[in-house]
């Protein structure tokens, strides 16, 4: 498969101006197409992404990620991508980790590809590695099936899929939608190693609120699943 021609990247970031320019740069030398989804920034990161290459949506206020990249994926369909592959746009993911993951897409068994951080779980923050650990033991109890890392926003997913398995997240509970939808529907789910880039300062998820906020959609999905 040509990626770097069925594939673009979707970047959903907000207020990101010192951090967009050079990661849509990276991002380039491995996919030549770059979606850059501004959600509603106040600074110059629409400029800046534009400046290195990228295509730009924007919102005119913030919406939150989940509804960023619902849109991107939208974006990449009707710009006729087969897949499209989400990166964070803080620069806490490596483009140079993308090769990876068109790798496993090449064994055509999985529409979403996750990026697992816990090989390396030493390097995040205790208190997100916990986080995350929980997370994940929870919705992989829910989906029966394993997934060593739940949160991560590094992925690689086939845009037909994303049209069969519509979702309704707003905000970063995006992730464990996908996979408990993914799972649901029968389509393959596969992880691949990458590295942990961890800046805490430049981070959009605030542990408390977010997780406060995570357990009360998994309610919400365990309610409509009637699933106790």
């Amino acid at each position: 498969m040509n990626w770097s021609a069925e594939c673009t990247a979707v970047v959903p970031c907000l207020n990101e101006a010192r951090a967009i320019g050079p990661l849509v740069r990276s991002i380039r030398a491995f996919i030549s197409h770059v979606i850059v989804i501004d959600d509603g920034s106040t600074d110059d990161t629409t400029k800046h992404a534009r400046e290195a290459g990228a295509e730009v949506v924007r919102h005119d206020v913030p919406r939150g990620k989940g509804i960023s990249l619902r849109t991107g994926w939208e974006h990449a369909r009707k710009r006729n991508f087969a897949w499209a592959i989400s990166l964070d746009g803080d620069g806490q993911h490596a483009p140079e980790d993308i090769p990876s993951f068109f790798a496993r897409g090449e064994r055509g068994d999985a529409s979403l590809i996750v990026g697992n951080r816990m090989i390396d779980a030493r390097a995040m923050p205790p208190v997100r590695r916990f986080v995350n650990r929980y997370m994940s033991r929870t919705l992989s109890r829910a989906a029966g099936q394993m997934f060593p890392d739940s949160q991560c926003g590094f992925r690689l997913v086939n845009l037909d899929a994303v049209a069969r398995v519509p979702l309704a997240s707003t905000h970063f509970e995006i992730e464990s939608e996908q996979l408990l939808a993914f799972a649901a529907a029968g389509e393959g789910i596969a992880f691949v190693p990458i590295r942990v880039i961890y800046r805490s300062e430049q981070s959009k998820i605030h542990p408390l609120h977010d997780t406060v906020r995570w357990v009360r959609w998994l309610r919400r999905w365990r309610s409509e699943q009637g699933v106790t």
